[in-house]
């Protein structure tokens, strides 16, 4: 049987189950979870590789996590817009993902506007099925998205309960066309150990900080020295305001040390060494509104600079 493979895009609004879906599917952590909305900021890789089965062909799956679609009033958020749409720029098929606890309303018409600009097969993924007190609240759901577009496909699924997630994964897989690997078969993201560690540490700051501080702070790897046994990172997390930095260190520094001992302990499970923390905390007024800033944060900028540094 032949081998299929392509790139294959996720796109919803915030707080759909975008990065819960990649997650469940790769089978690792690559995506950084939260409550709040809009925590996922740049184009997230992972890689499923599938072998063949009777009446499956084998595969390769790359999945396109993307920022969730929102209408951007800040540099950043349009720096979050334009990584969805270069995702959405030559991919194989759409994950439409919505979930069915919130009602349709202009925010989904936006994303499913997008979605259908693509000319691109889409599946819509009903999320959050779990969510409903009965199952036979998903047919008028079922029925009003299918008046608005023609779906490919139709999944019912709970990323978190991993529910349904076989017959999407069979479905993606006989719609790729017959292609290459385009990863090796051991690897699972494109993204370098310093950006997920940022993220990773990103993540506690959204965790456990109030509703002001998440927006406004973003994690920059200031040093990333990897050893046998023991990895030295020392990391910045930027904010805006001063108020917002006394959040962040907390009294005596206790959340920068709860921030940093959660952030730890995730990290050195991945990185599989002990690893040596320190985190600073820096007031920059207005970074989400400095294209320039912005751009820095960009891991792939960061990787070039890094290159270039190595060179000289």
């Amino acid at each position: 049987m032949s081998f299929h493979s392509g790139f294959v895009c996720i796109l919803g609004r915030p707080n759909s189950g975008k990065s819960t879906l990649l997650n469940a599917l790769v089978g690792e952590k690559l995506a950084i979870i939260s409550p709040k909305p809009q925590t996922t900021r740049n184009r997230i890789l992972g890689i499923i590789n599938v072998e063949q089965q009777k009446g499956r062909p084998g595969g390769q799956v790359v999945l396109i996590d993307t920022p969730g679609v929102h209408k951007p009033d800040s540099s950043l958020g349009r720096k979050m817009m334009a990584e969805v749409r270069e995702a959405l720029e030559g991919c194989n098929l759409v994950l439409y993902i919505t979930d069915v606890t919130r009602k349709f309303d202009a925010r989904d018409q936006f994303v499913l506007n997008m979605a259908r600009k693509t000319r691109t097969p889409v599946f819509l993924l009903l999320n959050k099925i779990d969510l409903l007190r009965k199952k036979d609240e998903l047919l008028p759901i079922i029925e009003q998205y299918r008046q608005l577009h023609d779906f490919k496909e139709v999944i019912p699924l709970s990323a978190l309960k991993r529910q349904g997630l076989d017959v999407l994964l069979e479905k993606m897989l006989k719609s790729l066309p017959e292609g290459p690997r385009y990863f090796p078969e051991d690897q699972v993201t494109d993204q370098p150990a310093r950006f997920m560690v940022a993220e990773i540490i990103r993540e506690q700051v959204l965790r456990q900080t109030g509703e002001e501080v998440p927006y406004a702070a973003t994690v920059v790897i200031e040093q990333f020295e990897e050893g046998p046994k023991l990895t030295r990172i020392a990391a910045a997390i930027y904010c805006e305001r001063e108020g917002q930095k006394a959040i962040l260190i907390g009294k005596g520094g206790a959340m920068l040390k709860k921030i940093g001992t959660a952030a730890r302990l995730q990290i050195e499970k991945m990185l599989g060494t002990r690893v040596f923390l320190e985190l600073f905390v820096k007031v920059r007024p207005g970074w989400r509104e400095s294209p320039q800033f912005i751009e820095e944060m960009d891991w792939r900028r960061q990787l070039e600079h890094l290159a270039g540094s190595r060179i000289e």
